[in-house]
């Protein structure tokens, strides 16, 4: 943990490049940056193959790879979907716990019939190139389109190959999945356990899942255990050298970072930065441009929009600032397994895709919901004086409102520049130091430099004004207290344009899902009457065993045939663990 922090100091004392990487400049820095184990990811899936309309659900693992425990390295990881020319269908981040994270991609209608693959990665993992990253195949069927070429071949030796028998490797002599029969009906409970038989030996995480099988011969998903076996040799400590341009590790957060660079594109150093993430629950973030230009911050919270506003605390004249980009993977050396359509295969898709259909119909009776994340309290535990401006009579601007409402808050000249707002100290002892400092001020979230520039703000759109007394430092400028306003559509943010900095939308992180369980009971007749195709009656993308026994249920679908019970993770040892169980679905029990 020592070296770790050593290394968050040695990345702050380095310069960015405009693309999000830095270049090694000392044997110091390298042995420092070297002494950072190195990551590698394993991704559960629900493929090898889906349909446009459908979800694509995965579990993230990350592990150090130098003795395969989770990783506390990175604070984010990324999942990416790329076709066969190498371009990114998809990326999407998400933040990680304890090394683990989950997720999904729906497949629209506009993703051509094709082969792709599914990459999983950390920043800090695409230092060491692409036999770092976690890569399995995926198969695109999209029934709308007239072209499929794609996915058809005349070379009968290469189908021949994918047609043989093509089974994943198990092992079961951990943890296993006990059930009391194989046969069900459709729409019966289902009721299963996993039986632990190692005690701490089997204590680990697991993705758990009931699918169908696979009507179409495919090339099955990569399981844990292939997938140890394939990464066996990855690199355990980054593959650089002095001279080399590096990616930073998002070990404190999510990276966001720019440059600013004056009329004729010189770097201007030592310009104060803030970057505003905006909302009711926002994010304050202050940074200093180094001798290139460059600021960086980490965001840590989660924050709710997907924006960031990054301005210049003071203005200055030419400056222009510019959002710093991350650049992608180099792809081109990605290797596509085969996948061939066959004529036999004509009804599954009909039938699959006639399925999608009505499940997609019916989405909004059976809808995933979106975990709520932590509360963010932007005031950092101040207790904030709250008005609404509904409670007391209306005045036309903002200015106006400070002077009739407001008893501590209030503009106050400035003869050397902008009049500025001040907030009344709450002293604490009676010997203590008046001072002059202004507020920081914000609208829906947004950081405002210039408080001359709202004092005409239409008080009518302002439904609240929150202030805290205390004080406050940043980027080595203080401040007396903090003002909030929330309009009344809360949408400031979208029309605000800063006078010496950016509004850009963020790739922000996915945020996790509970995922909707089918229930069937005798007094929700009308409930039962929707049509139910899943083929995914149970999906849990990371299940905690830490005791001997785990109970489980579920209820089977409208669809009939071969469906596997499916348990595949990590023991908290590193050890891999994949386990299927057949069971079988008719129209009536046996």
């Amino acid at each position: 943990m020592k070296k770790q922090w050593i290394l968050f100091f040695i990345l702050g004392a380095l310069a960015l490049t405009a693309r999000g990487q830095y270049v090694i400049g000392s044997t110091d820095e390298l042995q420092n940056l070297k002494s950072l184990p190195q990551e590698k990811v394993y991704v559960h899936h629900t493929g090898p193959i889906v349909f446009t309309g459908e979800y694509l659900h995965y579990a993230f693992y990350c592990f150090n790879a130098q003795n395969n425990r989770t990783s506390n390295i990175s604070f984010v990881g990324y999942v990416a979907l790329v076709n066969q020319s190498g371009e990114y269908v998809d990326e999407q981040k998400i933040r990680l716990n304890k090394g683990k994270s989950q997720g999904d991609f729906f497949i629209d209608t506009d993703v051509p019939s094709g082969r792709y693959k599914l990459l999983g990665y950390t920043q800090w993992m695409k230092n060491n190139g692409l036999e770092q990253i976690f890569q399995d195949d995926i198969v695109v069927i999209n029934p709308y389109q007239v072209d499929q070429s794609q996915l058809l071949s005349d070379n009968s030796e290469e189908r021949k190959v994918l047609l043989e028998e093509i089974s994943s490797p198990i092992d079961s002599s951990v943890v296993q999945i006990k059930m009391e029969q194989k046969v069900f009906g459709t729409r019966e409970k289902v009721d299963f356990s996993l039986k632990n038989y190692k005690a701490q030996l089997g204590y680990g995480n697991y993705t758990l899942k009931v699918q169908k099988k696979e009507e179409m011969k495919v090339l099955p998903a990569v399981n844990a255990i292939s997938y140890t076996d394939r990464y066996l040799n990855v690199k355990t400590v980054l593959n650089k050298t002095i001279g080399d341009s590096l990616f930073l590790p998002e070990q404190r957060g999510e990276l966001l970072f720019g440059t600013v660079t004056n009329g004729v594109g010189d770097p201007v150093p030592d310009i104060k930065m803030v970057v505003s993430i905006p909302g009711e629950e926002f994010l304050l973030k202050f940074a200093t441009t180094d001798n290139n230009g460059n600021f960086y911050t980490y965001l840590r919270k989660d924050y709710k929009e997907g924006r960031a506003i990054m301005q210049a605390i003071e203005s200055t004249e030419d400056m222009e600032v510019d959002l710093g980009e991350i650049p992608k993977l180099n792809t081109s050396e990605l290797r596509f397994n085969p996948f061939y359509l066959e004529p036999t295969y004509s009804d599954v898709i009909k039938q699959r895709s006639i399925h999608n259909q009505l499940e997609n119909q019916f989405f909004q009776v059976k809808p995933d919901s979106i975990l709520l994340g932590t509360p963010i309290d932007p005031f950092d535990g101040g207790m904030p004086e709250t008005i609404i401006l509904d409670d007391f009579t209306r005045f036309s601007t903002f200015e106006e409102t400070l002077v009739e409402l407001l008893n501590f808050a209030g503009y106050r000249n400035n003869p050397n520049g902008a009049d500025y707002i001040r907030i009344a100290q709450d002293f604490e002892t009676y010997d203590e130091e008046a001072n002059t400092f202004p507020a920081i001020v914000l609208v829906d979230g947004v950081y405002i430099p210039d408080h001359e520039s709202i004092k005409d703000f239409d008080a009518r759109q302002i439904e609240s004004i929150s202030l805290v007394r205390d004080q406050f430092r940043m980027a080595g400028k203080d401040y007396q207290g903090m003002l909030t306003v929330k309009t009344k559509d809360e949408d400031f943010f979208e029309s605000y344009v800063p006078e010496n900095g950016i509004n850009v939308s963020i790739q922000k992180t996915l945020p996790p899902k509970h995922y909707y369980k089918q229930r069937y009971a005798v007094e929700n007749m009308q409930h039962n009457r929707i049509p139910d195709y899943r083929r995914i009656l149970f999906w849990e993308p990371h299940v905690e065993v830490a005791d001997d026994e785990l109970q489980f249920e579920f209820y089977t679908s409208d669809l009939t045939g071969e469906f596997e019970i499916v348990l595949d993770g990590f023991t908290t040892y590193g050890k891999p663990i994949s386990i299927y169980k057949t069971i079988i679905i008719k129209e009536e029990s046996q």
